[in-house]
C-alpha cells in the first residue's frame, strides 16, 4: 500500500484548522479564519506564504486573469479555505485549477462553513 503524499504536513495542517474551528466555530468569513490560521502556523513554526499569486499561461502569453491562494504551506501544499453551507465540485474544481498553475500536487480544500469541519485533499 503506498504512502499518502506528504502525509505528516497534511495530518499538521488539519489538525490546526480543527482547533481553529473549534474555538470559532462556523459563521464567520474566510478572512477571519485565514487570520486565526496565520497565527497558528506562525505559532507551530510551519512556513506558509499567504494569497500567493498565481499566472495562468495560455499557449505563449500569459492571461491577464490570476489566481491568489489562501495560503501556500511548505512550499508544496495549497490550501484553499471555504465557510459555506457544503462544499461542491465547483471548489473542488477551483483546487484542481490552482494546483495547475502553481505546478503543486496536493491541494487542502477546508470548509469551515459546517457544524463539523470538513475537508478534501485534492491530488493533481
Amino acid at each position: 500500500m503506498s504512502e499518502l503524499y506528504l502525509k505528516e504536513e497534511s495530518y499538521k495542517i488539519i489538525g490546526i484548522c480543527m482547533e481553529v474551528h473549534k474555538i470559532l466555530g462556523k459563521g464567520h468569513s474566510e478572512k477571519v479564519y485565514s487570520d486565526a490560521l496565520e497565527y497558528e502556523f506562525q505559532r507551530n513554526e510551519i512556513p506558509y506564504k499567504r494569497e500567493l499569486k498565481y499566472n495562468i499561461a495560455y499557449k505563449d502569453i500569459i492571461l491577464p486573469s490570476y489566481y491568489f491562494a489562501d495560503f501556500v504551506l511548505y512550499d508544496e501544499i495549497i490550501l484553499e479555505l471555504k465557510a459555506i453551507a457544503a462544499l461542491s465540485t465547483s471548489e473542488i474544481k477551483q483546487t484542481l485549477n490552482y494546483l495547475a498553475a502553481s505546478k503543486n500536487k496536493l491541494g487542502l480544500l477546508i470548509n469551515f462553513g459546517e457544524d463539523s469541519l470538513t475537508y478534501k485533499r485534492i491530488i493533481l
